[in-house]
């Protein structure tokens, strides 16, 4: 898993079906000290997550576990809303 803050959200009308009823955010990782590490990246939200909340990221198979979204075609979402950490 990783540390993330949602900086933004997705629109795409035209999309594979598979990923119709997802909401699409953009992400961007963070560090303990909530600093920002890497480069943006988009995820699915399975939470209700919201720009400016940091969430648990989860990507790869993991996040396909459930039969349901089996063949759905998501690499990346948002599986939890931090609302703190101890460092």
């Amino acid at each position: 898993m990783y540390m993330a803050k949602v900086v933004g959200n997705i629109v795409a009308t035209r999309k594979d079906k598979s990923l119709v009823g997802y909401k699409l955010m953009i992400v961007k990782r963070i560090n303990v000290k909530c600093e920002f590490i890497g480069h943006e990246e988009v995820a699915a939200d399975y939470v209700g997550a919201g720009i400016g909340d940091y969430v648990l990221l989860c990507k790869g198979s993991a996040v396909r576990v459930e039969e349901q979204k089996q063949k759905a075609s998501i690499d990346m979402a948002i599986i939890g809303i931090i609302d703190t950490m101890d460092s």
